[in-house]
């Protein structure tokens, strides 16, 4: 059997212990806890920090569309391209379809730029090549130095290809600039979304009492 003195030693050790875990548990949740004011004010505030970056984004991204959209226009409106009228130039069920509604019309849009370039430059240089590309009759005319026919569609077909590749340059930066334009919208309804959030935030913030703890079952609101 151990002295007195021995177990009275381990008791008092055991007591010491068991009061630390009890403190330090006590310590744990006093730092754990939040006051329920403090939350709704920082969710609050980052809803208004949210709302003025949405803000911002909308504000740069309509200018970019209206930058991008301008720029195509110009570009453009300088070639002096117009879509020839509805008749025997259109009559191909290749062509008519896709450029009739444009007929007559100059091209200055994106979209006028897809279609002249793929339903009406492309058809005719596929059947200028014999549907070859530029590069195939480009290979074949340098084993072929005396064609002069052949040298005349090369250069016809390069002037064309060089003529829609611009056209498709300028149709996918006109789609960028609807995109954006289109982001920008959303980017200005989500910061009025956020704004409201934040302001019906602040008018509950009032009503919250200060000793109000976050995660209390009932938490106490001011009349």
């Amino acid at each position: 059997m151990r002295p007195v003195n021995e177990v009275q030693a381990a008791g008092r050790t055991i007591s010491t212990i068991q009061a630390g875990g009890n403190v330090t548990g006590w310590l744990s949740r006093k730092w754990m806890t939040m006051r329920r004011k403090t939350f709704d004010a920082l969710l609050t505030s980052f809803g208004l920090v949210l709302a003025a970056v949405l803000l911002v984004s909308g504000g740069l991204l309509t200018w970019a569309s209206s930058f991008v959209s301008d720029q195509v226009k110009t570009q453009l409106s300088q070639q002096q391209i117009f879509f020839p009228p509805q008749g025997e130039a259109t009559a191909s069920p290749e062509i008519g379809p896709f450029l009739n509604k444009y007929a007559g019309q100059q091209l200055l849009t994106g979209d006028q730029a897809e279609a002249y370039a793929d339903h009406f430059i492309a058809v005719h240089l596929k059947g200028i090549g014999g549907g070859l590309t530029y590069a195939q009759l480009s290979t074949k005319a340098q084993a072929a130095p005396d064609d002069t026919k052949l040298a005349g569609q090369v250069a016809t077909m390069f002037k064309g290809e060089t003529l829609r590749g611009l056209l498709l340059n300028a149709y996918a930066f006109g789609t960028m600039g609807r995109i954006a334009g289109i982001a920008g919208i959303g980017a200005f309804v989500g910061a009025a979304i956020m704004l409201l959030l934040s302001l019906l935030g602040f008018a509950h913030l009032r009503r919250v009492a200060p000793d109000a703890e976050l995660g209390s079952s009932n938490p106490p609101v001011q009349a």
